[in-house]
């Protein structure tokens, strides 16, 4: 009988099959020629999408759904995740503010607020969480956290002394900042932020700047929301001293990594390494055979330090020897191998429109038969030299 353990650590393959459901497939494809391998499935994510679903099936937590204030400042449902004995939430911004909750006509980021991020915390901070782990990924918003804030009780006020509106664009109304009513519970929290950028808040490499455009802003809207960016930045520096211009980060999602940073205390990590030890990866490698990871598409700028990129320094680490699956691979994959991938795999098995190989069915069925057939390599080599033998 042979005797195998593999690592199964893909992110999601997005538009396509989550992490959790490609894990499956995968598992699946190796027990066919395997049936007694020890299958260690680590559902994986970077701090973008998918990283609520990732945390709590790797941590065996639960998912929590309430209603919350959207984008458009409408009600919508939203989830986040609970683990660690119900004490640390995982919380997607994205599922508050994010991109995909507006439809492209109504794309608007003077409009656009962050409310609901600080209402799935405060829902939270009622169930008794005072651990946060936050994903920045995919918002569309860029009222510099301004309305998270709100939520939880700090209040921004005009020349009048009054609440100023939600949106982007109504940071450049606020005059003076007001923390004394802010939820007494805050100050028991650590927020640990998944934040992969270095953008700052203001600027040609600011929040408005960079990704302004791709949330429906104009040049001219991209020109306001910077102006009330750094306007904000002046009297966040000159009231409380909290300066955000020069810190890196602060401009994600927005300006959501510098609330975070300069109101909450947060601590910006990087989003996969994040992830990787909350869920105690290196240690769940031990002992493993092979490690596969994976995403939808394997390119530069998984070279660029994307999640199987960090699964694979880990594998690495103990000489474990890591298959990279994905929808599309790089003609050349030398520089993916330099960097700790031993070897990379496409799972589409024929022409087919990219529609067709998003479709979910294809998908499962694609990962779980080029893991069979890679494993089945595998175990002919095994039987003639006797690998993995018990």
């Amino acid at each position: 009988m042979f005797r195998l353990k593999v690592v199964v650590a893909i992110d999601s393959f997005k538009g396509s099959i989550s992490s959790a459901d490609g894990s499956k497939a995968i598992a699946s494809g190796i027990k066919t020629v395997f049936p007694f391998a020890e299958i260690v499935a680590l559902p994986l994510a970077d701090g973008g999408e998918g990283t609520v679903e990732a945390l709590v099936h790797a941590a065996g937590g639960e998912f929590i759904k309430t209603t919350v204030t959207g984008p458009l400042g409408t009600e919508i449902m939203a989830r986040y995740g609970v683990i660690k004995n119900g004490k640390t939430a995982v919380i997607e911004v994205a599922e508050a503010c994010g991109l995909d909750l507006v439809p492209t006509a109504q794309r608007n980021p003077l409009l656009t607020t962050t409310f609901g991020v600080g209402q799935l915390i405060l829902h939270a901070i009622g169930r008794g969480c005072r651990e946060f782990v936050i994903g920045l990924g995919g918002s569309a918003t860029n009222d510099g956290g301004v309305g998270m804030l709100q939520a939880l009780g700090f209040q921004f006020l005009d020349e009048n002394g009054q609440e100023v509106a939600r949106g982007g664009g109504m940071v450049k109304s606020i005059r003076s900042v007001d923390t004394s009513q802010a939820v007494l519970e805050l100050k028991d929290c650590r927020f640990r932020v998944a934040c992969d950028v270095n953008n700052v808040l203001h600027g040609p490499t600011g929040a408005s700047h960079v990704f302004g455009p791709q949330k429906g802003a104009t040049p001219e809207m991209v020109a306001s929301l910077d102006a009330g960016l750094r306007h904000f930045g002046d009297v966040l520096r000159n009231q409380l001293n909290i300066d955000l211009q020069n810190l890196p980060g602060s401009g994600a999602a927005g300006g959501l990594g510098g609330a975070f940073a300069g109101f909450l205390q947060a601590n910006l990590e990087s989003g996969i390494e994040l992830i990787l030890n909350i869920t105690a990866m290196e240690e769940k490698m031990q002992g493993a055979d092979f490690v596969i990871t994976g995403e939808g598409k394997l390119d530069d700028q998984t070279a660029m330090g994307k999640a199987p990129l960090g699964v694979a320094q880990l594998a690495a680490k103990q000489g474990i020897p890591v298959i990279a699956l994905a929808g599309a691979v790089p003609i050349d994959a030398s520089s993916l191998n330099k960097l700790g991938i031993t070897s990379c795999f496409s799972i589409s098995n024929g022409p087919m429109s990219l529609e067709e190989a998003m479709d979910f069915e294809t998908a499962f069925n694609n990962l779980k038969g080029t893991a069979e057939q890679i494993f089945g390599l595998i175990q002919s080599v095994a039987s003639k030299t006797e690998t993995f033998q018990q």
